[in-house]
């Protein structure tokens, strides 16, 4: 009997955990990750290669995107990093394998982190890239934990 109370206890219990988390899948360039509870998103861009979602009260944006590779992937996260710089964005971590890059900063009041990852067809790549303030640095980690483990190519 315990038994079957606890399978219905999870049973209910599923769904309303399910709703902490949403799922994003852009087909344009075939990749898909969890969105975090609390972001809003701002609708699919006008040419669909992704979507910024915002949390207003924390002023946390996160945005999501795939594009073309110009040259390869390592050349693509060299010129996003210089695009950074450019922009007084202060590099204060990176890291990068064939399969994935990432790097954060920080300028003034404001962090950033950005991961990329190659798709399938080896010409284009996808991104995200979360951004918020420097008090919510403790907290941002459990996110960032969830946005890594659900981003991924789809249908390699």
């Amino acid at each position: 009997m315990r038994y079957l109370i606890a399978i219905a206890l999870l049973l209910v219990a599923a769904p309303a955990m399910a709703q902490f988390w949403t799922h994003y899948t852009n087909e344009r360039y075939g990749y898909e990750l969890d969105i975090p509870p609390s972001f809003e998103g701002g609708g699919e861009s006008d040419n669909g290669d992704g979507q910024a979602f915002y949390r207003p009260k924390s002023e946390q944006v996160l945005t999501v995107w795939g594009g073309h590779l110009l040259e390869n992937f390592e050349a693509e996260v060299a010129q996003r990093q210089r695009f950074a710089n450019e922009q007084n964005w202060a590099i204060t971590y990176q890291a990068s394998t064939p399969q994935w890059a990432v790097f954060s900063g920080q300028r003034d009041h404001r962090i950033f982190y950005q991961r990329m990852i190659p798709l399938c067809d080896g010409a284009s790549y996808a991104a995200y890239r979360i951004e918020y303030n420097v008090r919510d640095l403790a907290a941002m980690e459990g996110i960032i934990d969830g946005l890594t483990r659900s981003f991924m190519p789809m249908g390699c």
